[in-house]
């Protein structure tokens, strides 16, 4: 009997465990990545390069410059062959919108925004992501086309019939597209002692593992065995080395907030990084030049408007126009961020009070700025220091840091990447006030989501939704 009729998960997974990986594809799964890594930045070339031999304009340098923005912003590509459709062109919108948003700044300082004929201009901006988008989704229907021919679906059995082996199992059949057949779970326990699921469907010891693969041809072995059981997943995989399947190793990580997870040779040694910053090597360098032509953009729009906050704080109460706090900054260091000052108290030591609703320390016009999020602009200039970045989980002060770090599970992950003018945790809903551990647990647990699926496009959106809230939110205080 399989367990194709596991049709409801166990519950919500455990924050950060990642799900095993997708059998899906004929083509290796590297190879399809990196299709679709370069389908993006080599479309919106052809297509640049295409639409000026339709018009007949010269390739100047001014126009080498925009391909190389399209390139260094778009590089690799968000969508994937494994992505529904209407997933990809979500994540091909929000990539189109952040490229458009950062040609038009870019045209707008530079005075250039009619180098370029708009017709043209407008033909590459519309293509290209239609393009994509068409690539994407014949792509997919080849590769489910390819996966569908095979004489039989992927069958599966699982080394270890505990709750991650359960959800493994959950989890391979709902990405599997239906060519995913677990033929059931292995284990050294009675049926009584394992999970309800894994009970009903045990297939044997762990010492028959080897046989019944054989046998039955199995095409993959899943071990999600407990890190303490060590002799006994050496010798299930000695027995293995006898068989043609597939193995794979899921690791015990449940309680462990998994970030950026990825498996590494190290000479010979695999290696599971499980914690660790999303922003490295292209990374690195697409989330810094985003944050220095944002923060340069800004500034230079928004400059009159804080001429006139800086004015307005004099004149409203004494004191500083700037209010300088110490925060904790990328890797957990102590930086100075920026603020206009909207409180008569100055508090920056080792008590900080939190702001709340009607604190009578927030002056009138103080209160107008932090509704407007007008307070926090002198930030942007944080962000061209490098102690900040546009959009990254909030900066706390140090006094908040050192009191939540110890109680709120995983605080300090946050700290591995640039704190930010704006966050994914602020536009869902998590911000101002965090009176209770609960509020800042639902905080904590947004920044990491954000450190798990960062993408330019995600930054883009959540810029937008800021936007909208600065706008429209009357809840801030």
């Amino acid at each position: 009997m399989t367990l194709q009729h596991l049709a409801s998960p166990l519950g919500a997974p455990t924050s950060g465990a990642p799900e095993p990986a997708r059998a899906f594809g004929a083509a290796p799964q590297s190879l399809q990545a990196l299709v679709a890594a370069l389908l993006e930045p080599v479309l919106w070339v052809a297509t640049w390069v295409g639409v000026h031999e339709l018009w007949q304009q010269p390739f100047s340098q001014p126009s080498m410059v925009v391909m190389l923005l399209a390139v260094t912003t778009t590089f690799p590509g968000s969508a994937s062959f494994t992505d529904r459709p209407s997933k990809a062109a979500a994540k091909i919108a929000g990539g189109w919108f952040w490229l458009v948003g950062l040609m038009v700044m870019f045209a707008f300082a530079t005075s250039n925004l009619d180098l370029f004929p708009r017709a043209m201009t407008l033909t590459c901006l519309l293509a290209t992501p239609l393009l994509q988008w068409c690539l994407l989704v014949v792509g997919r229907r080849w590769v489910i086309a390819q996966e569908r021919a095979r004489a039989r679906p992927c069958s599966v059995v699982i080394v270890g019939g505990n709750a991650l082996g359960v959800r493994a199992g959950q989890a391979l059949l709902r990405r599997s597209d239906g060519q995913t057949e677990i033929l059931g779970y292995f284990d050294d326990r009675g049926a009584d002692r394992l999970h309800n699921e894994a009970g009903e469907h045990r297939l044997g010891n762990l010492s028959g593992v080897a046989d019944f693969v054989n046998q039955r041809s199995v095409d993959e072995v899943y071990i999600t065995l407990p890190s303490g059981s060590q002799p006994r997943v050496a010798q299930v995989l000695e027995s293995l080395q006898q068989t043609t399947a597939s193995i794979h190793f899921v690791p015990d990580v449940v309680g462990i907030s998994v970030i950026q997870g990825r498996l590494r040779d190290v000479g010979g040694v695999p290696m599971v990084g499980l914690c660790e910053s999303p922003f490295t090597g292209v990374n690195a360098a697409l989330k810094r030049l985003s944050d220095i032509v944002l923060a340069s953009s800004f500034l230079v729009l928004l400059c009159p408007l804080m001429v006139a906050v800086a004015v307005g704080v004099r004149l409203s109460s004494p004191g500083p126009v700037i209010f300088r706090q110490r925060r904790n900054g990328l890797g957990g260091a102590e930086i100075i961020v920026y603020k206009f000052r909207s409180m008569r108290a100055l508090d920056n030591g080792p008590v900080v009070r939190q702001a709340t609703r009607d604190d009578d320390r927030i002056t009138p016009f103080g209160r107008f700025i932090r509704k407007t999020s007008l307070d926090e602009l002198p930030q942007f200039i944080n962000v061209l220091q490098g102690r900040m970045s546009v959009v990254g989980p909030r900066p706390h002060a140090v006094a908040h840091n050192n009191a939540y770090q110890t109680v709120v599970r995983a605080y300090m992950v946050r700290h591995k990447v640039r704190p930010g003018i704006t966050g994914w945790a602020q536009v869902n809903g998590c911000r101002g006030e965090t009176e209770t551990l609960d509020k800042m647990q639902a905080r904590i647990e947004f920044d990491l989501d954000y450190l798990r699926n960062w993408s330019l496009s995600l930054d883009l959106e959540i810029i937008l939704r800021t936007a909208r809230l600065v706008l429209f939110d009357r809840s801030a205080h």
